[in-house]
């Protein structure tokens, strides 16, 4: 089983960021260490929120008490997810250079959250900028929505691995994995009234080298299990979820 360290946002009720990540990636056996980079109440959608960011002073000070206690270097792999700020993705670059280091093979999964349709960006553009131009070529993989697969743009191409969620084949929804191997695309239902948090997951399977295929599998089991719920039933379905058989992906021509 992997150890992955995930750099997101958490919340104490519901399923989004690391809030989402780590109790999926901890009921199939992974070993998780997460750092916030922001503290709510919950999700900002819903009518009443409270929290703050936490300072990237704070949050270099933990990184050093666990490289001090000679655990930084253990993880197979870094996730990232939320940055609330330029110096937050700054950060980000520091700790996935620091890990490297310590560990040549670390895998590192950049999830770049920065916006959806139709409401465009929700980080600053400033944010947005510094992820494009210093975070994303430090990635292994990617895993951009729609949207931010667009503004984005060519920065992708310095990437090795693409995988795009809400991506179209046609009239066609899915996921689309792109790499220099080729290009494979997932059609998955388009459903309403799903709770926040499955991009989330996504990427934290994805970072514990889960397949594409069975992390859609599990996705889309626990998405049926939670449609008009506030959050995500991770812990409610997990007899469903974890069961789930892996989604078969098809060739596709770009």
């Amino acid at each position: 089983m992997a150890r992955i360290l995930i750099l997101s946002s958490e919340v104490a009720c519901g399923h989004v960021g690391l809030s989402a990540g780590q109790p999926v990636l901890q009921r199939l056996g992974h070993s998780v260490t997460g750092l916030p980079t922001i503290m709510l109440s919950n999700h900002p959608g819903f009518a009443h929120v409270a929290g703050d960011r936490v300072p990237v002073e704070r949050l270099r000070a933990m990184v050093d008490a666990l490289a001090d206690n000679g655990w930084l270097g253990a993880h197979d792999a870094v996730q990232t997810g939320y940055l609330p700020s330029p110096e937050h993705v700054d950060f980000a670059c520091e700790l996935i250079d620091r890990m490297r280091a310590l560990r040549p093979g670390l895998r590192v999964i950049v999830d770049p959250v920065l916006g959806d349709d139709p409401g465009g960006l929700y980080v600053s553009q400033d944010t947005a900028m510094t992820m494009r131009e210093s975070l994303i070529s430090r990635a292994d993989i990617v895993t951009p929505n729609r949207f931010e697969a667009e503004w984005l743009g060519h920065v992708l191409n310095q990437t090795a691995r693409v995988v795009e969620t809400s991506a179209r084949a046609g009239a066609r929804f899915g996921a689309l994995d792109r790499s220099a191997d080729g290009a494979t695309f997932y059609p998955v239902a388009k459903q309403a009234n799903v709770p926040q948090g499955t991009g989330d997951m996504l990427a934290a399977l994805i970072a514990a080298d889960v397949p594409l295929g069975q992390a859609l599998g599990y996705l889309q089991s626990l998405i049926a299990a939670s449609l008009g719920a506030p959050h995500l039933a991770i812990a409610e379905a997990h007899d469903i979820w974890t069961r789930a058989t892996a989604l078969k992906g098809e060739p596709h021509g770009l």
